[in-house]
């Protein structure tokens, strides 16, 4: 019998490497999670376990890489498949892809953890049947992924979707923002540690009738309604740890309904908002599915 290929997930965070074995997406052999310490010893204790399941079940067949960023996509460039320059300390110019490659000679696909994500969405979740869709997490920063027509969309270097600059909210004049280079970026007003700063506590932890609540579904459904001029996708898929608190979906679609003032059509803001359909599994089944791309 033909053995089924066999492909490594590296779903590659600033707080954690998710590891996984799958052979494809309704058959994962393992997963661990490993902490993001220095490169040296992340990248040690990955591929130790990679060398232990190559023993167990065989020779990988490809293996793919969903990171977070900025990294180099550009696969002319000396420096494809590494981080660029991150604020995370350390891992500016770290090589992701060739150590991997090297390990096992297998093919590498290498993204962003949100292209992996919306990809993964668009094969197995919320995005699937449509031809442009986005992901967006709204977490400890805010980063967003695209596909057109099943292209992942990379250009001078990749999308950067937290960083576009929002219109200010009326209630919220003064807080400058937290975002190192632009301050009052959508990153820097609506990210988990923007809110904190703002309000010394998450946005589930205050009252519903808070106006935090409205002031980051305006931010979040101005980011939205430019996804709508730009791309006019089908699907935008909101994940994210700030995305969890109760009826803040409901209120981004209001605003984002507002905002646009009718001018995109009669539109479903229920069947085009979306929650992520694989939770928390979109970044590692993400990688697999560059994994499975860079088999072709």
């Amino acid at each position: 019998m033909t053995r089924a290929p066999l492909f490594g997930c590296i779903e590659a965070g600033g707080t954690k490497f998710m590891l996984g074995v799958a052979r494809d997406c309704d058959t994962i052999l393992d997963t661990v999670r490993i902490p993001t310490s220095t490169p040296d010893v992340t990248l040690r204790d990955a591929l130790a376990f990679f060398v232990n399941a190559s023993n167990q079940w065989g020779s990988f067949d490809a293996f793919g890489i969903a990171s977070f960023g900025p990294v180099d996509l550009d696969r002319l460039s000396s420096s494809w498949g590494r981080i660029t320059d991150t604020p995370k300390a350390g891992w500016t110019g770290v090589d992701l892809v060739g150590p991997v490659g090297n390990a096992f000679d297998c093919p590498v696909g290498f993204d962003t953890d949100v292209n992996g994500a919306i990809l993964a969405e668009s094969l197995w979740g919320a995005a699937v049947g449509a031809d442009i869709a986005v992901y967006v997490t709204v977490g400890t920063g805010i980063g967003g992924g695209a596909l057109v027509e099943e292209r992942l969309v990379h250009g001078a270097r990749h999308p950067e979707m937290g960083h576009m600059l929002p219109r200010r909210h009326a209630l919220d004049l003064e807080f400058p923002g937290i975002c190192p280079y632009h301050g009052c970026c959508l990153e820097g007003l609506s990210s988990g540690p923007a809110i904190m700063a703002r309000w010394r506590h998450s946005l589930s932890e205050l009252p519903q009738d808070h106006p935090a609540h409205e002031i980051i579904a305006y931010y979040l459904a101005q980011m939205i309604v430019a996804q709508q001029a730009f791309l006019s996708p089908r699907r935008v898929v909101l994940g994210g740890g700030v995305m969890a608190t109760p009826g803040l979906i409901e209120r981004v679609r209001t605003q984002t309904s507002i905002l646009g003032g009718g001018y995109f059509g009669s539109v479903d803001f229920d069947g085009l908002i979306v929650e992520p359909a694989l939770g928390d599994r979109a970044g590692l089944l993400g990688a697999l599915a560059l994994a499975q791309r860079a088999r072709r």
